[in-house]
C-alpha cells in the first residue's frame, strides 16, 4: 500500500543464546517483517536467535478488536468501533464502507477501498485502524486473491487487518498460505494474529503444533492461540515437543516460559472427539 500505518510494531530484543526450535526458511518474497524460522520441523536451527520468551512485546492494542472472536458478528464490530469513534472519523468510515460496497473486489493496480486501508490508522487512530481495515475488507468482499494482494503489498498493520479478517470472508483454507507467511516472522503483533480462529480451524496438527512452540519462542502469550484448549488436549506429540523445548532451555542455564507449562497440563487432558479444528486429523 502507498501510507505505511503509524501503528506498526517492532520485533522483540533477541537473545542469542538458543536457537529457535523451528527449522530454518527463507522468507517468502513480499514480506517484510519474515525471518529464517519456520514453525514445520522438531529440528534446530542456531542461525535463528532466541528472543527471550519471558519478556513480551507491549504495543497499543486495538480496541474494537479486542475480543473480537467472541463478538457474534461483524454487524458487532462495527456498532463497538463507531461508538468509540469521534465524529469526524465515524464519516470517514461511513463512507469508506459505502465506496467499497459500492465497487467491490479488484480494479487495476490498486482499488479505491486498498487506498482506503492506508489511510485507516491516520483517519481512526491506531486503537481502531485494525477493525476498520476488517470492516472496509468485509464491504469489499474481498476474496482470496484480494487478500493475498493486500496482505503481501501491504504494511504490518494491513497483513494483521487481513489476517483477522480471514474468519469472516474465506470459509475454507485457501487462504492458509497467508497464515503460514506470518508464522515465518517474530513481528510478535503479526504472530497473535496468525495463531487466531482461521488457524484453529485450517491449520494442520503438524504446523499447529510449531504455531504453538513458536509462541512461546518468541514470548507471545498463549492466550492469543484460539481453541487452545480443545487442540492441545490429549496431544502426546505436542507434549514431547513442550518437553524437548524445556528441557533444552533448561541446560542452557534459561528460565522456561510459564505458558509453556500451562500447555503442557492441556495435553494430559482427555483426548478430544474429532472437531473441524482437526482439519487433516493426526499427524503420524
Amino acid at each position: 500500500m502507498s501510507t505505511p500505518d503509524p501503528a506498526t510494531s517492532g520485533s522483540p530484543t533477541p537473545d542469542p543464546a538458543t536457537p529457535d526450535p523451528a527449522t530454518s526458511h527463507s522468507a517468502t518474497p513480499g514480506s517484510d517483517t519474515s525471518d529464517s524460522a519456520t514453525p514445520g520441523s522438531d529440528t534446530s536451527d542456531s542461525a535463528t536467535p532466541d528472543p527471550a520468551p519471558t519478556s513480551r512485546t507491549t504495543s497499543t492494542p486495538d480496541t474494537a478488536l479486542t475480543g473480537l472472536a467472541a463478538l457474534s458478528s461483524l454487524a458487532d464490530l462495527r456498532h463497538r468501533l463507531t461508538a468509540d469513534l469521534d465524529q469526524a472519523a465515524r464519516t470517514w468510515l461511513e463512507h469508506a464502507l459505502d465506496e467499497a460496497a459500492a465497487h467491490p473486489g479488484i480494479h487495476g493496480p490498486i482499488s479505491a477501498w486498498e487506498l482506503r486501508l492506508a489511510e485507516a490508522g491516520r483517519r481512526c487512530g491506531a486503537a481502531h485502524a485494525d477493525a476498520a481495515r476488517v470492516l472496509i475488507l468485509h464491504a469489499a468482499r474481498a476474496g482470496t486473491d484480494a487478500l493475498t494482494r493486500v496482505y503481501f503489498q501491504g504494511t504490518a498493520d494491513e497483513r494483521r487487518a487481513v489476517l483477522h479478517a480471514l474468519p469472516h470472508l474465506v470459509s475454507g483454507p485457501a487462504a492458509l498460505p497467508l497464515v503460514e507467511d506470518a508464522l515465518r516472522t517474530n513481528d510478535t503483533r503479526l504472530l497473535a494474529t496468525a495463531v487466531g480462529p482461521y488457524a484453529a480451524r485450517h491449520l494442520d496438527a503438524h504446523s499447529w503444533r510449531h504455531a504453538v512452540l513458536k509462541c512461546l519462542f518468541t514470548g507471545v502469550p498463549v492466550d492469543h492461540v484460539a481453541d487452545l484448549p480443545r487442540r492441545a488436549r490429549g496431544d502426546g506429540e505436542l507434549a514431547r515437543m513442550l518437553g524437548d523445548y524445556a528441557a533444552e532451555r533448561t541446560a542452557a542455564g534459561r528460565p522456561v516460559p510459564e505458558d509453556l507449562y500451562r500447555v503442557l497440563d492441556l495435553t494430559e487432558s482427555a483426548t478430544p472427539a474429532p472437531g473441524p479444528d482437526h482439519p487433516h486429523g493426526k499427524e503420524s
